[in-house]
Formats: structure tokens, C-alpha cells, sequence
């Protein structure tokens, strides 16, 4: 258990040091208050609940840990992830590239309305890691595995891609960046595609999933889609 804890902290430790290169260098300046006080709220975030995994389900921890193309056992998963990491490392990049050479001019108070959104979209994504113990980095079906149909579940069925979508609109705002909002665009389109092809995955290998579709009508947006 202490080496996975270890992983854990390491993975997260290398994430962040890779987010702060895609910020910082791009940039060219450590004078970027916005992306400092995103890392904080996203890293700080990011802690608490590899912390909060850590005590309370160190199984899903590691379900979380395999994740990204690699890890992926579907062909079209693989794809899917590649277009979503591209459309993630422009959601930092793009951001700081607009701040080296000021193209967008934003109130200080929208970015800290992106921060704000950064981290309620990462809440929203605490509640399902809490109700969902299968909640794997990857798309698979493990034994034992149940349809969960409570908590954010009994709302969308992909309440955590709800989170992101929201984390990922707040990103950047809170860097700061207009621009940057045009990498929502392949971010959503790559998280669509995901829970599109997740659902075929899990009707087939899912029992009880089919009736869950039928109970819960949503995917993504309540009362909207």
C-alpha cells in the first residue's frame, strides 16, 4: 500500500511539474499571477483528493492510476484519449502563449471566476469518485462491478465528464486567456465522443446498464442532453 501512496504523490508530483513547464516556458516569465494561482487551486485540489483516495479507497486509486491512451484495452479509446490529452496540453499552452504576447484582455475577477469553476468542476468529480468505487481511468468493466444509479449518477450518466467539462471551461478563464476557450471545442468533442463509445462498452458488458438508460434519461447536461 505505502508503494502505491508513493506512485500516487510521484504521479502527481511529475503532473504538476509538466503543467508548470506548459504554463512557464510558453510564457516566458514566472510573472503570470493567474497561472500561479491556478496551479494552486488545481494541484491543491488535485492533493485532496489523491489524499482523500489514499485513506478511503486505495483500490480505486489504482483504477485511477491506469489511465491514457496506453492504458486503454478499446481501439477507439486509445484514439479518443490521444485527441483528449492534445486538446488538454492547448488548454494550458494556448493560454500562456496569449499572455506572452497579450492578446486577451480580461478582468482580473474572471479569472477568479475560472478558478472558482476549475474547482467546483473538480468537486463535482469528488462526489462520483465517492459514489462510484468503479470509477477506473480507463474504460473496462471490473468483477463485481454494479450499475451505480444514485448520488450525481441519478442525475446525468456521466456525471464525471460533467465535471470536466466544467473544470475545463474554468481553465481558461483562469489563466486568464479568451483564446483559450476555442480548446473547449476539442475537448468537448472528444468527451462526447468518449461517453458515446463507453456506453456501447457498457451495454454489452454492463448488467443492468440498459435499464439504468432507460431510468436515467441524460448524459452529460440535465434536462438538456
Amino acid at each position: 500500500m505505502q508503494d502505491l501512496n508513493k506512485k500516487a504523490l510521484g504521479s502527481l508530483l511529475r503532473f504538476l511539474v509538466g503543467v508548470a513547464v506548459l504554463l512557464f516556458v510558453p510564457a516566458w516569465t514566472l510573472r503570470y499571477w493567474q497561472a500561479w494561482v491556478f496551479l494552486a487551486v488545481f494541484f491543491g485540489s488535485g492533493l485532496a483528493i489523491t489524499l482523500y483516495l489514499m485513506k478511503n479507497d486505495p483500490q480505486l486509486l489504482e483504477r485511477r492510476m491506469r489511465a491514457g491512451p496506453r492504458a486503454e484495452k478499446e481501439a477507439s479509446q486509445k484514439v479518443i484519449q490521444v485527441v483528449a490529452a492534445s486538446a488538454f496540453f492547448a488548454a494550458i499552452a494556448l493560454p500562456a502563449i496569449d499572455h506572452r504576447f497579450a492578446w486577451s484582455t480580461m478582468p482580473a475577477f474572471v479569472a477568479v471566476v475560472g478558478d472558482v469553476l476549475v474547482a467546483l468542476g473538480l468537486l463535482v468529480i469528488v462526489f462520483v469518485l465517492k459514489e462510484n468505487s468503479f470509477a477506473s481511468g480507463v474504460i473496462e468493466v471490473d468483477a463485481g462491478q454494479r450499475v451505480v444509479s444514485t448520488g450525481p449518477y441519478a442525475l446525468v450518466r456521466h456525471p464525471m465528464y460533467s465535471g470536466a467539462l466544467i473544470m475545463f471551461l474554468g481553465v481558461p478563464l483562469a489563466l486568464g486567456s479568451w483564446w483559450g476557450l476555442l480548446t473547449l471545442i476539442p475537448m468537448t468533442v472528444a468527451i462526447i465522443w468518449r461517453l458515446l463509445d463507453e456506453e456501447k462498452f457498457l451495454t454489452r458488458s454492463l448488467p443492468g446498464y440498459r435499464e439504468y438508460q432507460q431510468q436515467v434519461k441524460y448524459r452529460l447536461v440535465p434536462l438538456v442532453w
